[in-house]
């Protein structure tokens, strides 16, 4: 169980020095101590913590790295202001990429909750299509959906989801009905819709389907697309549980099975090295985790 005891403040100012600057010798120069001293500050947080702050030898953040430097630099900035002075207000903008059915289902929902509790940070975002490691321009935030890792980012993952077959009520009633959609004989009297970023092989691998891969029928470069035609009688999509909850619950769509496989896909946030040394940035990306987790 981590300690009651609140973090020192040397410890504090040597994790945020070292997550700005990068470096354990630039924090030691900052703080006008020695680097042995620098390190030996941030063992003693990340044991009383009973985290891991950083990761690698770049002194990149950790998932949990990256939550708690928002926090450190949330206090950091309530401590430096005058008493019975009010903080000059300065709006800060984040430029966050973000994929469509991701921003409608997950995020706009959410959105307002943000705002109210950030009314300085302005959001920029911006729509771009989800193909996996793809590079956003001009965005200090970006959303990727793939299996990652990303070696030209830091990141953290934000949301894993489990699939399942789905389609229209009225597809249903014309092709149906399914045993749990687990057999060769099942699927081959469907038109299957297909997407670059989920694979028909990981619902054939785990219900022991000995079909390919479709090579032919309609095909969307969104998820939330896919799910749309489907809802218009296309044919019977792999859905995301979670990001499709929509559909399923407005009754736009049904699943064929109560089984559901993990997909081996997931979305991500992704940032240049440094980014998190704004306090915009770390805020938005441990508000975000957290967010998604209610």
């Amino acid at each position: 169980m981590a300690s009651t005891r609140l973090p020192s403040t040397q410890g504090l100012q040597a994790f945020e020095a070292v997550a700005r600057l990068r470096s354990v010798n630039l924090a030691a120069e900052e703080l006008s101590v020695t680097p042995s001293a620098v390190s030996h500050r941030i063992r003693q947080l990340e044991t009383q913590l009973e985290l891991r702050l950083f990761m690698g030898s770049d002194f990149g953040l950790s998932a949990d790295g990256v939550a708690y430097l928002a926090r450190v630099r949330e206090a950091i900035a309530a401590l430096q202001q005058v008493p019975g002075r009010e903080p000059a207000s300065q709006v800060r903008r984040l430029r966050v990429a973000v994929t469509p059915t991701f921003s409608r289902q997950m995020l706009l929902p959410r959105l307002a909750r943000f705002r109210d509790a950030y009314p300085n940070i302005e959001l920029m975002l911006q729509v771009t299509m989800p193909v996996r490691n793809m590079t956003a321009e001009e965005a200090d935030l970006e959303l990727r959906f793939g299996t990652g890792p990303f070696h030209d980012r830091e990141f953290c993952q934000l949301l894993a989801d489990d699939v399942a077959p789905a389609c229209s009520p009225a597809y249903l009633q014309r092709h149906g009905p399914f045993d749990g959609f687990a057999t060769d004989a099942e699927v081959s009297r469907v038109q299957l819709l297909r997407t670059p970023l989920e694979s028909w092989r990981t619902w054939f691998k785990a219900r022991g389907i000995g079909l390919p891969e479709p090579a032919t029928g309609h095909q969307f470069n969104d998820l939330g697309l896919a799910l749309d035609a489907a809802a218009e009688d296309f044919g019977v999509v792999l859905m995301h549980l979670k990001l499709g909850s929509a559909w399923l619950e407005n009754g736009r769509l049904v699943r064929l099975s109560a089984e559901s496989v993990p997909s081996p896909n997931a979305y991500f946030l992704c940032w240049r090295p440094g980014a998190m040394e704004r306090w915009e940035c770390a805020t938005f990306v441990e508000w975000l985790r957290q967010a998604l987790r209610d």
